[in-house]
């Protein structure tokens, strides 16, 4: 069975709680749920994880990044900071997919930069929680 990973960074278990006007109003575990049932139908573990750790996302990172069909990737204000996780990514062959629930390139200045683009497959900003779900269907669908 394929595994596809879903994967969290800092304070997105907050969602539902954190600025419901920005970020929506489910919470992770719901959203865990339907993603996990959206690879059940298609044969396919999705694995979630989040943390509020830098060093804990690197170590999921190179867990499965040598063996999922890809990952995808909220990684929340690491984003604009991590060269770590960055570097995690360029060392692994399992494609990653950025996703960012707000648009950061329409919010403040220091959001802008992303330092992990460039190592991704891809990326999705903008659309909500929807975005994941977005990319997971994509990625079933593209076989």
């Amino acid at each position: 069975m394929q595994r596809i990973l879903i994967l969290n960074g800092p304070n997105l278990n907050l969602l539902g709680k954190r600025e419901p006007d920005l970020y929506g109003s489910m919470a992770l575990d719901d959203l865990v749920k339907e993603w996990q049932d959206i690879g059940e139908k298609n044969n396919t573990e999705v694995i979630c994880m989040q943390s509020n750790v830098e060093g804990e996302l690197i170590n999921a990172i190179q867990q499965h990044g040598f063996e999922a069909k890809a990952i995808i990737f909220n990684p929340g204000g690491y984003t604009h900071t991590s060269v770590a996780i960055r570097d995690a990514i360029a060392a692994i062959t399992s494609p990653v997919y950025e996703v960012h629930i707000s648009h950061p390139e329409s919010r403040e200045e220091f959001r802008k930069n992303s330092l992990v683009r460039e190592v991704c497959a891809g990326a999705v900003s903008g659309m909500g929680v929807k975005a994941y779900e977005m990319i997971l269907r994509h990625l079933l669908n593209a076989e």
